[in-house]
């Protein structure tokens, strides 16, 4: 398993990690048999917004003893209802659930306390203009919550939570199909794909590119929700690309985002847990997702940047994917952030080793000017 840093959070996360919600309905023995494997496999970040009592008390079960090991994203504003799931904005109703969650899942506290779903201006203002954010706020300074996250699929309305500057973990929702979406789609339909019109030409979406460098550049780290699309990627007949992609790709391609720290991959079985997992054993080749958009007439991407990876390797050793990334951000803001120039400063090789031997640039499938690129990022960096 590799791990990475949750942005200021400091916390070393895999970057696979375990979405719970088709544990919902399973036995206590099944859901204990997709932790141990979760365990096994290395992954230490479950992702806990199912409201529904007994699955909650299966995980507590099966995290029993083990507390340590799991590092736990629990939402704050979904409750149970005559049976059935529903995001809320009632404060006692909020309270009521958070608390039963502490006290299924066997733990005093929760790592990250996860604001649930909130996608538009009237979400926002019923959250951060009402006592639901003091609520928020009270339980990371009691301890109950160690950080504050948020949980959205509009980037509009992401990107202003959490420049608000009290969102330490935004949960997104990122795949190769949503990033060419429309930004005003609803998550209906981004699930649908409905926003991708068979007829046009699609760009990567600008508000979604923002929000990203806006969570790298300030240290908020992102955890992705909807990888797989609900398994519509992975289908030839329901991916908007008619083609499908496999796990390993879905996974790379968010793990290449700016700002991006793990997967959350929903699983059911053991065994999903572990095909999920194989992404960290899985070579360059199954892991590259430029065939999903390279030749494609309706996929626009032609002199951008991907970060795929294929330019590598470069004969003066530079990571170029990273000094691009860098640089995209560094584009993106009026002055460059510090913390962008301080990673920028920490690569080992940067734009300044560039010798311009252009052995790059018949790689890249979309034919970005590499050392044109490198001349820039030598400007803008010093």
């Amino acid at each position: 398993m590799e791990y990475r840093t949750l942005g200021r959070t400091g916390l070393s996360v895999s970057c696979v990690g375990l979405g719970a919600e088709w544990l919902e309905g399973k036995s206590a023995d099944a859901v204990r048999a997709v932790i141990d494997s979760a365990l096994d496999c290395g992954m230490n970040y479950i992702d806990v917004f199912m409201p529904e009592p007994a699955v909650r008390s299966n995980i507590g079960a099966a995290l029993h003893g083990r507390r340590e090991k799991m590092l736990i994203q629990g939402h704050i504003g979904t409750v149970f209802e005559d049976g059935q799931y529903k995001r809320t904005r009632d404060l006692a109703q909020t309270k009521a659930s958070f608390e039963d969650m502490l006290s299924r899942l066997q733990t005093e506290y929760v790592d990250v306390g996860m604001i649930h779903y909130v996608d538009s201006a009237e979400d926002y203002a019923a959250v951060f203009e009402t006592d639901i954010i003091e609520y928020a706020k009270s339980l990371k300074a009691e301890g109950k919550i160690r950080f504050l996250g948020l949980s959205s699929h509009n980037p509009e309305t992401a990107l202003r939570a959490v420049q608000t500057g009290l969102i330490d973990v935004l949960m997104f929702s990122i795949n190769p199909a949503y990033d060419f979406e429309d930004s005003t789609a609803d998550i209906y339909t981004q699930m649908e794909f409905s926003g991708l019109k068979a007829d046009g030409v699609h760009r990567p979406d600008s508000a979604r590119r923002e929000l990203y460098g806006y969570c790298e550049a300030e240290g908020v780290g992102i955890v992705v929700m909807k990888a797989l699309a609900g398994g519509r990627l992975l289908d030839a007949s329901q991916s908007p690309f008619g083609t499908a992609l496999t796990v390993p790709q879905c996974i790379h391609y968010s793990l290449t985002r700016p700002g991006v720290t793990s997967v959350l991959v929903g699983c059911s079985s053991a065994s999903e847990v572990e095909t999920a997992a194989a992404y960290c054993s899985a070579s360059d080749a199954e892991r590259d997702y430029s065939s999903v958009f390279a030749g494609n007439p309706q996929i626009q991407t032609a002199g951008n940047c991907l970060y795929c990876g294929h330019c590598k390797p470069c004969s003066a050793h530079i990571d170029i994917p990273a000094v691009f990334k860098l640089l995209d951000l560094a584009l993106a803001a009026e002055e460059t952030p510090e913390t962008v120039a301080g990673h920028y400063a920490s690569l080992e090789y940067n734009a300044d080793d560039c010798i311009e031997c252009r052995m790059c640039e018949p790689n890249c499938p979309f034919g970005v000017k590499i050392a044109e690129r490198m001349s820039r990022a030598r400007r803008i960096f010093g």
